[in-house]
């Protein structure tokens, strides 16, 4: 139940059974393959909660606003946080945001985007101005500071999708 609504493929890194090393090594990243309602609720001002992984092995859990740039989630974040230590010890993280949607079985659909990240230093405040006129409003200024600090942007190539919904587009289009 996991993986409804996605087409049964797996991680975008490990091959199938009958691809060619070719198939892999050309294979388009996965934020490609997502559906229009995927694209539409990533898109939304739903905020995100991003997982990364603590240095003992426990999960760190924390809210993020996200968005969609050159085929990756980026966000951003101005001073340095555990989350970003985390992503550069391991860069293994997931993402998931909640839908408003109820499907027919009377269950909350909802993404997980599971990849791989990397943080770029300088950008946050106009990535975080960008997004917060989707999460607040088109006239609102955010940061509310007159001279942010660069901050950090944390870039997360897409590896695999699963939730509840129509997330991945079918393969006849």
């Amino acid at each position: 139940m996991g993986t409804a609504g996605l087409g049964g493929l797996g991680p975008a890194r490990s091959p199938e059974k009958n691809a060619t090393n070719k198939d892999v090594l050309y294979r388009r990243r996965m934020i490609e393959l997502l559906s229009e309602d995927a694209r539409a609720l990533l898109d939304s001002a739903k905020v995100a909660t991003l997982v990364t992984i603590n240095a003992d092995g426990s999960a760190h859990i924390s809210t993020a606003w996200v968005g969609i740039e050159t085929g990756e989630i980026v966000l951003g974040t101005l001073p340095d946080q555990r989350k970003l230590a985390n992503i550069r010890r391991d860069p293994r993280v997931a993402l998931s945001v909640i839908s408003p949607k109820i499907n027919d079985w009377g269950l909350q659909e909802y993404i997980v985007l599971e990849g791989t990240a990397r943080i770029t230093e300088g950008g946050a405040a106009q990535l975080l101005q960008r997004l917060a006129h989707v999460y607040l409003g088109p006239d609102v200024v955010f940061p509310q500071m007159p001279d942010p600090p660069p901050g950090f942007v944390t870039h997360v190539r897409v590896e695999r999708v699963r939730g509840i919904g129509n997330w991945l587009r079918t393969k006849s289009r």
